[in-house]
């Protein structure tokens, strides 16, 4: 039986991007709710080793990314609907993102400067309705405003049309498609790694 399709229908034109700072605070808090996106992550699982990602998760992880924001430091983007906050998108220097760096299926395709789009979150009435890709287009254009050449990317190839939530947390290949990226390399069936030049 398929999932019914939300009958939500999107107008694009009341849609606006905003990089997170110390003044939009509030409003990622409130996207986020009690669990942290998913949880207790609060946005910290690329940022941090797993052990010291799982000590810290819930409260602690919710201090370490306000630390980011207060520090004015660039974490990402935050989608708003009607000037409600709505789905965010992770955006940084590969270098910030300690587990990254460290993987082997995801390694450094090159020495080339990236900026890397790690997570989404998106809330739950707005899914399926091309939010990621917005987004996504979004950060492209902010990328531009900071003179980034490369922007990479790690989504899920899905292995069914009702992927859980939980298991798309990177993006889909295709929402990355629809914003003009290209796969780069690919050394897992599931995980390509694409590559936006600006």
């Amino acid at each position: 039986m398929k999932k019914e399709i939300s009958a939500l229908i999107i107008d694009k034109d009341n849609l606006n991007f905003y990089p997170l700072d110390k003044s939009r605070w509030k409003d990622f808090e409130k996207l986020f709710g009690e669990r942290g996106a998913c949880g207790g992550c609060w946005c910290m699982a690329w940022r941090l080793k797993r052990s010291e990602f799982q000590k810290q998760s819930g409260e602690g992880n919710k201090k370490a990314v306000k630390k980011l924001v207060n520090a004015n430091e660039t974490i990402g983007i935050l989608a708003y609907y009607n000037d409600e906050p709505i789905g965010w998108c992770a955006v940084a220097p590969r270098d910030k993102y300690v587990r990254l760096e460290n993987s082997k299926v995801l390694k450094r395709i090159d020495d080339k400067p990236v900026w890397s789009i790690s997570c989404f979150f998106i809330d739950k009435k707005y899914r399926r309705h091309g939010i990621s890709t917005e987004l996504i287009k979004a950060v492209i254009k902010f990328c531009k405003s900071k003179s980034v050449k490369i922007i990479e990317a790690y989504p899920t190839v899905p292995y069914s049309e009702n992927i859980p939530a939980a298991f798309a947390w990177t993006g889909i290949q295709s929402a990355f498609e629809k914003a003009g990226f290209k796969e780069a390399i690919r050394r897992s069936r599931t995980r390509p790694m694409m590559r936006y030049y600006l």
